[in-house]
């Protein structure tokens, strides 16, 4: 790895922050569709749109995007009412309202309401998707903007109410807000906050390490957080208040004001049943015939849509009917339903991508690696409804290192992926390279003459009495085994020795993989506003650069 400075100032005194590219290729957790999209798109392309890395394939979806009906002053205006509600930057509602212009082309990426806004990886989508927006407009010419799209109607609370943050000794410690009674699903959109989030947030602020940005990061919280307030509307005032700025519109999914520009999408699920299953099964299939995997496996007889009412209830086919819970309705009973009342359904993630890009006049998704995969799947199902299928851009990866860190990588030139194990291979590894030279080489020319002269003594035995060959190799094999326990005190009393190292070796560690996980997926990006304050979004807008197939290393 080479470091890469990018906005070092040494002679003011001020922070520099530095990034460090590693091949997506090198690291052992990412998945070889996730590779191939960045290296080898040629064998992908029949389950996607387009290209990414051609210029060509982003002025067709320009061409696409603006093509498609839509009610764009609709759009904008309900929009805009959800900013008005939470108090959005004017950047912001600036930025929204540029999506009542004819020419006008988003860039979506989205993510569940994570309470305090989730992992870092959900920071990285929407600094991603703000940084492609920037460059469409400027290669284009076109007004591009940047919309995170809150998953408000998903029903899974448990994937929601919690956020992990470090200590001040870099351990792990998960915060949440309480399980919910077990019963129907209940979208996150309806779920209002109560005084147990006074409590969680104290004790944040116990948890948090003391730095000069600590107050002020709770109290904008406070202001998101606040009883009474909707979970997803909570997370959106925050995003808001971290990337709003920055002209990101965040857009609450759950918002009924714009189900009827969506309707036509529930209508023609509810009167086709199964063929968006079929044909992301069918596309998965494909995907695992070419060694892939296949992401999203849709239950025979499902449908990619909810019902709403008191809950998100699933419909599924039985018998010619669309059955949900414990009723039956006739297709067409439901689809006039949806037609007439499209508030009252909600999609599933296969119909999701669907419902947004039927919305929005959408050229680009930013997705993580599992909605990468599960995007392949959903050519077809786009194709069945009519809606062109925007291209799919992997969101900036990275793991944010404060400068100890990346001086320990740097004078061991470790590798950041042998961090991730939770045993002492690396370190032992790391403390062999430290042993000197000389020690090494005794152990070595050690066992090359034990190898030696005990084979001169097996072939001399042979002479004598064959039978004596396996008690001499079995005293050979132990002579090894006592020589390579001593090479292991070696590197115990080698340990003992570089205490420092192994110190910075596990502080190392703690930060770039907590309990052994990717820091972007298990770390909320809230502890390093804390230790960065607002400055952390300028740099990393500065430092972080948007190229596929590469995860970086910000030294900040």
């Amino acid at each position: 790895m080479q470091a890469n400075p990018t906005a070092a100032t040494p002679q003011t005194g001020e922070p520099t922050t530095a990034r460090t590219g590693i091949d997506l290729r090198r690291l052992p957790w990412v998945k070889r569709l996730a590779a191939d999209y960045a290296f080898a798109f040629g064998g992908l392309a029949p389950f996607f749109s387009g290209n990414p890395k051609e210029e060509s394939a982003w002025a067709a979806a320009i061409a696409r995007a603006q093509a498609h009906p839509r009610d764009r002053q609709q759009l904008a205006r309900a929009v805009g009412e959800q900013q008005r509600r939470r108090g959005a930057p004017a950047q912001a509602r600036a930025a929204a309202d540029r999506l009542a212009d004819a020419t006008a082309v988003a860039v979506l990426t989205g993510q569940q309401a994570g309470l305090f806004g989730g992992p870092v990886y959900t920071l990285l989508k929407a600094i991603t998707a703000l940084k492609l927006a920037d460059e469409v407009t400027r290669r284009h010419g076109v007004p591009a903007v940047a919309v995170f799209w809150i998953e408000a109607e998903d029903h899974d609370w448990d994937e929601v109410r919690s956020c992990t943050v470090l200590t001040g000794e870099l351990e792990c410690r998960t915060i949440g807000l309480p399980e919910r009674p077990a019963g129907d699903p209940v979208p996150v959109a309806s779920i209002a906050l109560d005084d147990n989030v006074a409590s969680v947030l104290a004790e944040l602020e116990q948890t948090l390490p003391p730095t000069e940005f600590r107050d002020a990061l709770l109290a904008d919280l406070r202001a998101a957080y606040q009883p009474g307030t909707g979970m997803a509307e909570a997370f959106g005032r925050w995003m808001e208040r971290v990337l709003g700025e920055r002209g990101l519109v965040v857009y609450d999914a759950s918002d009924p004001a714009t189900k009827p520009a969506v309707g036509p999408v529930f209508v023609r699920e509810l009167s086709t049943p199964g063929q968006t299953a079929l044909a992301a099964s069918k596309a998965g299939a494909d995907l695992a015939a070419q060694g892939y995997h296949a992401q999203v496996q849709p239950a025979d007889g499902s449908l990619a849509l909810f019902r709403l009412d008191e809950s998100r209830r699933a419909i599924r086919q039985q018998n010619g009917q669309l059955v949900i819970a414990d009723s039956s309705y006739a297709p067409a009973a439901l689809a006039k339903e949806a037609a007439e009342r499209p508030a009252g359904f909600s999609p599933s993630v296969l119909l999701r991508p669907v419902v947004q890009d039927a919305l929005f006049p959408t050229i680009c998704y930013v997705a993580g690696p599992s909605e990468l995969a599960y995007l392949g799947q959903l050519r077809g199902v786009y194709e069945h409804f009519g809606v062109p299928m925007p291209l799919i851009y992997p969101r900036a990866t990275a793991t944010l290192l404060d400068s100890a860190a990346a001086r320990f990588l740097a004078k061991y030139q470790f590798p950041l992926e042998a961090l991730q194990p939770q045993d002492e291979g690396g370190l032992n590894e790391l403390l062999k390279t430290q042993i000197p030279p000389d020690v090494d080489a005794a152990f070595a020319a050690a066992g090359a003459a034990l190898d030696s002269q005990m084979q001169r003594v097996v072939d001399a035995l042979l002479t004598l009495d064959p039978t004596l060959e396996g008690a001499a190799r079995n005293t050979t094999g132990k002579i090894q085994h006592d020589l390579e326990n001593l090479h292991s005190k070696t590197i115990q009393a080698a340990k003992r020795k570089n205490e420092t190292l192994r110190r910075q070796f596990f502080r190392t560690r703690a930060l770039a993989f907590p309990n052994g996980h990717a820091q972007e997926r298990t770390v909320g990006f809230v502890w390093f506003l804390n230790q960065y304050g607002p400055a952390l979004v300028e740099r990393l807008w500065d430092a972080l650069p948007i190229e596929m197939g590469q995860h970086w290393v910000i030294t900040i």
